[in-house]
């Protein structure tokens, strides 16, 4: 189990959930190097306006903001690799981006404070020029039912952790749904494949957040927690194992369910929990 969170404290400093939720995305912006993301705050509008025009786009906004999301990532591409990806690929990197970034905000509000948002799609909005997800607050929020907000309007008090724990993926599920059957025609991969993509998603934000948090353990064991096996729609469980380096450490590993297709930008570096990097070279990589 991971320590419990600090909630008390922070329970003071907001008396609304937009107001809470504003406080714990920006957190995990400070803690996650790798999250692009701004938060809009309560009571105001993005600015500017949040048209395809100003190059910020809601991703179900239509088959127009779909596409310019794929074209901007396409070119990103191209500028950082000198790689012209077919549209197939560069719409999986821009989809893998996507769900890695929505699915840490949503679990890593739960991994922080036991805590689950709900975000609906309509609440991301992405600006193309950058990759920068912006985020307005919402009103719904689970949380354990003695937590100190529990009876702040639009939370949802559940008894258990395994209850927040469900709440967690089905948060996940209810926003990826509609975005992988707008993005269903550009990629190229059936539903197993695309909700694989999710899971490891899902599953590598936390254990990111616990590395970048210096407690790589309480990452792997949440993720494990999360998935422990397949749970609809989520194909396969987190599934960590270890690697054991020259020096006696063991290093936790995984191999992913789906694919982020970065392998087809650089044959030669295929991410390390690719199916395609075989524990040989896992080694390689940690012993430096």
């Amino acid at each position: 189990m991971i320590a419990a969170p600090l909630m008390t404290a922070r329970a003071g400093s907001a008396t609304h959930v937009p107001g809470l939720l504003t406080a714990a995305y920006r957190r995990l912006d400070a803690a996650c190097e790798a999250l692009a993301v701004q938060v809009v705050e309560p009571g105001r509008e993005s600015a500017p306006s949040l048209q395809i025009t100003n190059d910020r786009v809601a991703l179900t906004d239509g088959q127009e903001s779909i596409e310019a999301f794929i074209e901007a990532e396409t070119a990103r591409i191209q500028d950082r690799y000198d790689h012209t990806a077919p549209r197939h690929v560069a719409a999986s990197r821009a989809l893998h981006d996507y769900a890695w970034s929505v699915g840490l905000l949503m679990s890593g509000v739960w991994y922080l404070e036991r805590r689950v948002p709900r975000i609906a799609p309509e609440d991301i909005r992405v600006d193309l020029a950058s990759g920068t997800y912006e985020i307005t607050p919402g009103t719904d929020l689970a949380c354990l039912a003695d937590d100190p907000v529990a009876t702040l309007p639009g939370t949802r008090p559940v008894a258990q952790l395994e209850g927040l724990r469900a709440e967690l993926r089905l948060a996940v599920a209810d926003h990826m749904t509609p975005v992988l059957d707008a993005f269903g025609p550009y990629v190229r991969r059936g539903s197993r494949a695309l909700w694989g993509m999710v899971s490891d998603d899902l599953v590598s934000g936390l254990w990111y957040l616990g590395r970048m948090r210096g407690e790589e353990a309480a990452g792997v064991r949440a993720a494990t927690e999360v998935l422990p096996s397949a749970r609809a729609p989520f194909p396969g469980g987190a599934d960590f194992r270890s690697l054991r380096t020259a020096d006696g450490h063991e290093h936790p590993t995984r191999t992913r369910i789906g694919c982020c297709l970065y392998y087809t930008i650089r044959p030669g570096e295929a991410c390390s929990t690719c199916p395609r990097t075989c524990d040989a070279e896992r080694l390689r990589r940690l012993e430096g």
